[in-house]
């Protein structure tokens, strides 16, 4: 059983097919969202492929957009709906998983919306868009103006004319606040200084990063991102706002206030809007009946297969939370199971 039917899920569940668990018999995936797209469908409506990190390509179907312009919103989404229907996935939704339990007889009760369904084996590909992250500073509850998720955000119209404090050090908020700038009065936070990528990003280096967080996660620490290990790279639309000064970053601020944010210095910056472009959590809280996570959390994997149930895989979390390291891992997932459950049970898995 496949949960989850973004990109890592839709991967996973092509390479089962050709280890022998045919969709429908030997497989299912389950998907909480009420169309095909998984968090692409989500995203900001002026998001282009254009300004995405890369699209990978799902295996077996080119991606072929006929227009690097076009919205990811609906280009991404039309693309895994066609890939659903070309190799005919046993794609069920909306169904919410709730808990994933053992049933003392070698299966997993999947427990859901549409019923209770029993696995021998489980790929897990409910990815992070679901779990938003927002820190917490002194103050927060204090604050009279907006807080906004980039999960929230929908295009800096909304934003026009008022003071905008960005907060976060990835892709996503360099990319927000070259959309907000033009109409917004901006300040860029980060913890860290941001890191830019100035040479070429090709496969070697994707593979380098993904084997960074591996390695963190097999060790059962906080993985991080894996654009977190890549560093920020720097696009000729980047490199023009470096250049007109939108992305000069400040440190943190030690607390927000009623109108804005403070620092321990004395410095202030009026704000009507805190834009958190924190991250998000991996969705794995109906995996907690298996009482995988250590004291901090994580599920230790190696590879994908978790490291203390090996009939469970792990894909879009930790080294292949992203278009990187997902595809690769649908497959590196779908032989572990066929190792760990035995070819003698792939029509019945």
């Amino acid at each position: 059983m496949v949960i989850g039917a973004g990109q890592a899920g839709l991967s996973a569940a092509y390479h089962l097919a050709r280890q022998g668990f045919a969709p429908g018999s030997g497989s299912v995936v389950l998907d909480g969202d009420a169309a095909p797209g998984g968090a692409w469908q989500h995203r900001w409506p002026s998001l282009t492929l254009a300004t995405t990190h890369r699209v990978h390509e799902l295996p077996g179907l080119p991606f072929t957009p006929a227009s690097e312009e076009l919205p990811a919103a609906e280009a991404v989404p039309a693309y895994f709906a066609e890939y659903e229907r070309r190799f005919g996935l046993s794609v069920q939704r909306p169904v919410r998983v709730s808990a994933v339990r053992r049933d003392g007889d070698g299966r997993f009760l999947v427990e859901s919306s549409a019923g209770v369904w029993r696995a021998r084996g489980v790929v897990n590909a409910t990815g992070t868009w679901t779990r938003p992250f927002v820190p917490h500073y002194p103050g927060q509850e204090a604050f009279r103006g907006r807080q906004l998720h980039t999960v929230g955000y929908r295009g800096a119209a909304e934003l026009a004319g008022l003071s905008v404090v960005v907060v976060g050090g990835g892709a996503s908020a360099v990319q927000l606040l070259g959309e907000i700038a033009p109409v917004a009065r901006t300040t860029w936070v980060t913890r860290r200084p941001p890191v830019w990528r100035e040479g070429p990003f090709g496969e070697q280096q994707g593979r380098e990063a993904v084997a960074r967080v591996e390695a963190a996660v097999r060790a059962g620490r906080m993985p991080g991102s894996v654009v977190g290990v890549t560093g920020l790279v720097v696009t000729p639309w980047v490199r023009r706002a470096l250049d007109d000064g939108v992305l000069t970053r400040l440190p943190v601020f030690d607390r927000l206030t009623p109108d804005g944010v403070a620092w321990d210095d004395g410095r202030t910056v009026r704000a009507d809007v805190i834009l958190w472009a924190t991250g998000f959590r991996a969705a794995v809280g109906h995996l907690a009946p298996l009482r995988l996570r250590t004291r901090d959390g994580v599920i230790p994997v190696d590879g994908t297969t978790a490291v203390d149930e090996p009939r469970l895989q792990l894909v879009g979390y930790g080294p292949s939370a992203s278009t990187i390291g997902a595809t690769r891992a649908g497959r590196s997932a779908a032989v572990a199971l066929r190792r760990e459950l035995g070819a003698d049970l792939a029509r019945t898995a």
